[in-house]
């Protein structure tokens, strides 16, 4: 570890970032869609007449949810696979 070129430790601290980012930045999604769903059904369930309101407002909120997963996704793969790091520092 101590005779390790600077590129390479840059590799590896981009490589453990972009796994902590992927985990955190979809899982936080996944729960919040979760929970949207879980107050979606308590709402038709209480009033089944505004189901179809409540029904196209969680569609766009899911829509919302899920994009920024997709952004974070976006994100992790451009760290990866086009590294802007080792240019901007080596």
């Amino acid at each position: 570890m101590e005779n390790m070129d600077p590129e390479t430790l840059i590799t590896y601290i981009t490589i453990i970032v972009a796994g902590a980012s992927i985990v955190g930045g979809t899982a936080v999604p996944a729960l919040a869609e979760g929970l949207s769903v879980m107050k979606a059904m308590e709402a038709i369930s209480r009033q089944p007449d505004a189901a179809r309101n409540v029904r196209t407002t969680l569609l766009i909120s899911m829509a919302l949810l899920e994009s920024t997963a997709i952004y974070v996704l976006l994100v992790v793969l451009i760290l990866l696979f086009a590294n802007p790091l080792i240019d901007r520092f080596f």
